[in-house]
């Protein structure tokens, strides 16, 4: 009998209390009566509103890079959360005036609010730059959710044992398609889902195995986002920034795309104030600063997508140009740490050798290389080139294994061991073969009639120096590299018994 009393009492509890007191709504701290159309301005309106600016910031920042991304799990966050947003800036909207719209409708600034209002000019600025930015974005919700779907999901569909407390109506899991492309094809085991090293030699009139057998390279998503998209969180962003223009000089915001440049940079790029302390070594010719990165850097991460149209690390950090342009042909320092080693990148024919010369300023080496030893200097002066492409092949490879070397009864390698305050010396031999000769396809009755043309060929023989100056704590180095002489171009005799006519 007592609990039959206490549930009509909880009944007759609930009915009385005010719909107010349960509902889950917004109430600035500084709300005194509820059923006013207009709340009084104080603090706590600055401290929501910019608060709720910031957020919208940081959401359009997520949206760029749902929009370029493959993932559809990034897509279906921020759909999630755009919906969030929205609700929670109306609810702000409507605690402060109960019809943005016609508080916000552009009319003549006397007319606009009622003579009994206690919003100020900027907090009405604030409150209808919020609402035009969240109606802007609250656009955005059909276009994300025809994305979402054009990313494709699939779901897993199959005769399997249910487990246990599993029902047969059980909600059967989606996944999305473009993180799973293969499919209903034989599984390929994970470790070995791309071939290393990712930039093998290139072989010219060979045939050689692939790393895998029947191996094809999985083919990157191409994904350019929308353009009525970008140009709506283009147009919510100017609206943010008016309002942010009436907040109190003491409330501050954050750009994530300003942090994003400043991570980036931290990660793969100079610290400020390094090329300012090498400034004099600077200004002299034929040099530079550069920050070697290891090289997983430059490699996309296995069993990942990514977007190609995304610039990569190297399109963002280029490596230093070493030379002028010819035909599209630029010379380059591709060094790069691989483990505790210096190594320039090998692309295509492109191969070098370093030795570390010990303590030696970059200021007193000239193009004679007087201060080096006099057996590593004639190595480096007198060494001559392969003329045709098979021994520049062998050549490449026997500087990067150190086999069957004949150099001066020592061992000299394409990289050599990473030590602080030392000078390293580099001869550098890069070369950017005709394309009729790397791709290997037969001419057509056009091209033969350029063949001369088509069969030019650019390239470099560069000696040059660096220094690293300072290592971080991810095994990157800042260098000083200074160009020391600018030899013969080499040049490949045989070229035209690899063209396929």
């Amino acid at each position: 009998m007592r609990h039959i009393f206490f549930s009509f009492l909880l009944l007759f509890w609930l009915i009385s209390v005010p719909r107010n007191t349960l509902a889950a709504e917004y109430k600035p701290e500084s709300v005194q009566s509820p059923n006013s159309a207009l709340q009084p301005a104080s603090k706590s309106f600055y401290k929501s509103a910019s608060l709720l600016v910031q957020q919208q910031i940081n959401l359009i920042a997520r949206i760029e890079q749902a929009l370029s991304q493959p993932d559809a799990n990034r897509m279906r966050a921020v759909r999630g959360q755009l919906t969030i947003q929205v609700k929670a800036t109306e609810g702000f909207l409507k605690y402060q005036y109960n019809s943005p719209k016609a508080l916000c409708t552009p009319t003549d600034s006397s007319t606009r609010l009622p003579k009994t209002s206690q919003l100020t000019v900027e907090q009405i600025q604030i409150y209808c730059s919020l609402y035009a930015s969240s109606s802007k974005l609250s656009n955005l919700a059909p276009l994300l959710d025809r994305l979402l779907s054009r990313r494709g999901e699939l779901a897993l569909v199959r005769e399997l044992p249910l487990v246990s407390g599993e029902r047969q109506s059980d909600p059967v899991l989606s996944i999305a398609l473009t993180q799973y492309p293969n499919l209903g094809k034989p599984a390929i085991p994970f470790s070995t889902w791309e071939p290393i090293p990712p930039n093998p030699p290139l072989l010219i009139g060979i045939t050689a195995k692939t790393a895998i057998a029947d191996y094809v390279p999985p083919r990157q998503p191409t994904i350019a986002p929308p353009a009525e998209a970008l140009t709506t969180l283009e147009t919510a962003l100017q609206l943010l920034a008016t309002a942010q223009t009436a907040f109190p000089p003491d409330i501050k915001f954050n750009d994530p795309r300003e942090n994003f440049t400043k991570l980036d940079r931290f990660a793969y790029d100079l610290d400020p104030q390094e090329p300012q302390i090498y400034a004099k070594f600077l200004t002299s010719p034929n040099t530079g600063i550069f920050r070697v990165l290891p090289h997983t850097a430059y490699n996309r991460p296995l069993n990942t997508l990514q977007n190609r149209l995304q610039p990569s690390v190297s399109d963002r950090y280029p490596f230093p140009s070493l030379g002028e342009a010819k035909g599209g042909f630029t010379p380059s320092l591709a060094l790069v740490m691989v483990g505790d080693n210096f190594q320039l990148k090998q692309q295509g024919l492109d191969y070098n050798f370093m030795v570390n010369v010990g303590d030696i300023p970059l200021e007193k080496l000239d193009a004679k290389l007087q201060v080096i030893s006099p057996q590593t200097r004639k190595f480096f002066l007198n060494y001559q080139p392969p003329k045709q492409l098979k021994a520049l092949q062998v050549e490449q490879r026997r500087f990067v294994t150190g086999k069957n070397q004949q150099f001066n009864h020592q061992v000299i390698l394409a990289g050599a061991k990473s030590e602080l305050n030392r000078t390293y010396l580099v001869r550098s031999l890069q070369f950017q073969l005709p394309e009729i000769i790397v791709t290997g396809q037969p001419l057509t009755p056009t091209q033969r009639r350029h063949l001369d043309q088509l069969q030019q060929m650019h390239s470099s023989d560069i000696i040059f120096a660096f220094r690293p100056v300072r290592r971080r704590s991810d095994g990157s180095y800042t260098v000083l590299w200074r160009v020391l002489n600018q030899l013969p171009a080499p040049q490949i005799e045989d070229l035209e018994n690899y063209v396929k006519f």
